[in-house]
């Protein structure tokens, strides 16, 4: 007991991946107070430490929201043990002078790499094919849809940040040719820059999204954008599922206007549409794009970096700032 009351205390609503894979390397560092073990309700929780809590650590699965931030009249730092921040409520924490710190590139290379093979999947229908094989119907049906060739292919980056630009460093290596869209024209890439994402698409085979999701990238990808892609081009999404309009989504790859899609995210995980299920020309993965073991050590590390440079009043080894 008179260890723990030496250590820092850290605030978990809900455990991220990242804690539970490092949860005994956490709690020799912290006193990590666990809403989601307490037999008290959470309001009753947050009232019992809301004067002493400094710090929270959480993810997507545990919004930190205006209203929660006013009932922790004592925190003065949030970190996220991913690299988006949406469901964090920053203008509050700016308002409150709250830092925040997210996993800044730890998982651009590993999240990347499901990106291609998302894409590469979709194209040779590699999924597509495990299916056929396991049901039994390579012995009974001579003809096997024809896959279509990665080089050569026009891809278009949403989002050109850490991500994006791992995504095209690795399909320019397959004979790709890049473009994208960014908040603002890239000046350590010559790859071609299109204002927006409408004119990105009419100028692509492939769309690949990997930009954070705020309110002006809400269901940025909609029925215009996906026209200007057209009926065979492909959409793979390792960013969040609200990007795209799922529902116009949907609709377009069971009527053929859209030639397929990969998709690691979606808008209201973990449901996915029904209509998805069946298509041999959508490839599914349960937003599990980060989870690598590499990764999440290194994402561990940098969390607990943060935390210690935070209760030492050190800079930051991630911090989301004003841009």
């Amino acid at each position: 007991m008179a260890e723990a009351e030496h250590r820092p205390q850290l605030l978990i609503f809900r455990p991220p991946p990242v804690f539970t894979a490092h949860e005994d390397e956490f709690s020799k560092k912290f006193d990590i107070l666990k809403a989601y073990q307490s037999p008290l309700p959470t309001d009753l929780f947050i009232t019992t430490y809301a004067q002493s809590v400094k710090a929270v650590l959480c993810s997507g699965a545990s919004p930190i929201t205006a209203d929660l931030i006013r009932h922790l009249p004592s925190l003065k730092f949030v970190v996220t043990a991913s690299a988006g921040v949406n469901h964090i409520d920053l203008q509050e924490c700016r308002r409150r002078g709250i830092s925040v710190a997210n996993a800044g590139v730890v998982f651009s290379e590993d999240v990347s790499d499901v990106a291609v093979g998302l894409l590469i999947d979709v194209l040779r229908r590699i999924s597509a094919g495990d299916r056929f094989v396991r049901a039994g119907l390579w012995p009974v049906i001579d003809e096997y849809p024809l896959g279509s060739k990665l080089g050569g292919k026009r891809i278009g980056i949403v989002g050109m940040g850490s991500i994006g630009s791992e995504v095209a460093k690795r399909l320019e290596a397959f004979g790709c040719t890049i473009s994208y869209t960014s908040r603002k024209k890239k000046l350590s890439t010559s790859y071609p820059f299109y204002q927006n994402v409408l004119e990105l698409a009419f100028n692509c085979d492939i769309l690949v999204i990997c930009c954070a999701l705020s309110d002006q990238t809400r269901h940025m990808i909609n029925g215009e954008v996906m026209s200007a892609l057209g009926k065979d081009g492909i959409i793979i999404n390792i960013a969040r599922g609200a990007i795209i309009n799922e529902k116009e989504l949907v609709r377009r790859l069971v009527n053929g206007e859209i030639g397929g899609a990969g998709l690691d995210v979606f808008e209201n995980e973990p449901s996915v549409r029904k209509e998805m299920l069946g298509l041999y020309n959508v490839v599914l993965s349960p937003h599990k794009a980060a989870f690598t073991e590499e990764s999440f050590f290194d994402a561990f590390q940098l969390v607990v970096g943060n935390l210690e440079a935070f209760f030492s009043n050190k800079p930051l080894l991630s911090p989301i700032t004003d841009d």
